[in-house]
């Protein structure tokens, strides 16, 4: 078990022994400088290589972040940029010419078409919520039509049932009204 104390890596082994290894800042910028483009290699496997636990490799490269400085993920392509990274890229990238963003990939294992989609992402970020907002108009109104036409129904079927209420009250009040009836009924066809 190991842990770190700035530039001093303690390890721990068996039987409470300590061994304390000093790494030069020289040193550890070099395994950065494996962390970033074009090696883009992966903290378990740098570990590996230098015999420096992965825990210790992850603070490093949180503490690089942290600074401004640009360390993707290490899986070898830019997906493992974070969000953070990729708005640093295209910020340091806006004032270069054709040659020097050329260069500025090379040395980090890009291409100039991924920082011009990224600068697009970043420019466009904000026209989310425009988005959101004109979709939840449409919807808005969209459920406006639909009540409209539900209270419109609703209001032909209260009707309908107002008048069919209107009929059986009339039924049962007519033999009081005009007596019973002893011949025969002929329905009456009401024109509509």
């Amino acid at each position: 078990m190991s842990h770190l104390k700035n530039d001093i890596l303690i390890e721990k082994e068996g039987d409470n022994k300590e061994i304390i290894v000093i790494i030069a800042t020289e040193r550890k910028e070099a395994i950065l400088k494996k962390m970033l483009p074009p090696n883009n290699k992966g903290i378990p496997e740098l570990s590996k290589e230098e015999g420096i636990p992965v825990s210790t490799l992850y603070t490093w490269r949180l503490k690089a972040r942290n600074q401004g400085r640009l360390l993707p993920n290490g899986n070898g392509n830019t997906s493992g940029w974070s969000s953070s990274d990729k708005l640093s890229a295209v910020i340091e990238t806006a004032p270069l010419n054709e040659s020097e963003l050329g260069k500025y990939c090379r040395q980090r294992g890009l291409y100039p078409e991924q920082i011009k989609k990224w600068k697009q992402a970043c420019e466009h970020a904000n026209d989310w919520d425009h988005e959101q907002n004109r979709r939840l108009k449409s919807e808005v109104n969209l459920d406006r039509k639909r009540i409209k036409e539900l209270e419109h129904e609703l209001r032909r079927k209260e009707k309908a049932l107002a008048e069919t209420a209107a009929l059986l009250v009339l039924k049962k009040k007519a033999p009081m009204i005009w007596g019973e009836f002893e011949g025969e009924w002929y329905p009456l066809k009401i024109p509509r």
